[in-house]
């Protein structure tokens, strides 16, 4: 049975989905609602006989029982709650998104071979599902910074705010890349776009002032985006756990294959 609200976590059997389970424990505790570990049993694995179909269902069940054991492990009030559904990954990861405060999967899943490079159904998943995503590379007690892009625009902000949750959830510290220097350097001459920054940059203090002044444990730091996001990702990756995306960016699967943790704003949020 599905809940209305809940975080829920794609499993598949793999080391990247249990890590994506205690990943999404804090996620869950933080908003006092229930984890769901979902499991989802593609039609064609089924075959054509009662055996393969036994088989396909032990498997699912040894899976998402193995996950239920991780998240117990972490000792952590959370409320967990098992789903096997009869359905292909993405499609019942996509669905499961309608409801979800939150859907986390493993970057690499069960039948990905490739190395270092995001998954095909967690690719799929973070640009088509209806709630924020978490792709989780990084064990859940990897250290590092909290990863945002700024352009100043509303997709942004809502990236900029899920950063600051995220930041203050794990104790770690936020950093924010500034990015509209590139955004605007096709539109505006060299006065306009010197303009256009220092109001960016301006929209950008007042957030981070009130934000400090909320949070005096917070620790924030802004850095100009002179180069890519991966560019900056290459050279810091040992200090950054996790990149914060707004709902409307069209790189996922770009830092997706980073070595760092993605979560992608809501889509449905505009602020």
């Amino acid at each position: 049975m599905s809940t209305a609200h809940a975080v829920v976590v794609g499993i598949d059997g793999s080391q990247s989905a249990l890590d994506a389970a205690i990943w999404a424990v804090k996620e869950a505790v933080s908003r006092d609602i229930p984890l769901r570990l979902v499991y989802a049993i593609d039609p064609a694995d089924n075959g054509t006989d009662h055996e393969c179909a036994a088989r396909a269902l032990a498997t699912a069940e040894l899976a998402i029982r193995q996950a239920f054991t991780a998240v117990e492990a972490t000792e952590q009030p959370v409320k967990i709650e098992l789903e096997v559904v009869q359905d292909k990954p993405i499609e019942a990861l996509v669905e499961a998104s309608r409801s979800a405060a939150m859907l986390c999967v493993g970057a690499t899943g069960r039948d990905d071979a490739a190395h270092g490079r995001i998954g095909a159904t967690a690719s799929a998943v973070a640009k088509s599902a209806h709630c924020p995503v978490a792709v989780v590379r990084t064990p859940a007690s990897g250290g590092g910074g909290i990863l945002v892009e700024f352009d100043g625009r509303p997709a942004s902000s809502t990236a900029l705010q899920a950063g600051v949750d995220e930041a203050r959830l794990r104790g770690a510290p936020l950093c924010v890349m500034t990015t509209w220097q590139h955004r605007y350097s096709d539109m505006y001459d060299a006065t306009a776009l010197a303009d256009r920054n220092r109001l960016a940059q301006a929209q950008l203090d007042r957030r981070l002032t009130r934000w400090r002044r909320r949070y005096p444990e917070l620790t924030v730091q802004t850095v100009a985006g002179d180069g890519s996001t991966l560019d900056y990702l290459a050279a810091h990756r040992d200090s950054i756990q996790l990149v914060v995306i707004g709902p409307e960016h069209g790189r996922v699967g770009e830092l997706a294959d980073s070595d760092c943790s993605l979560l992608t704003c809501d889509r449905q949020q505009r602020l």
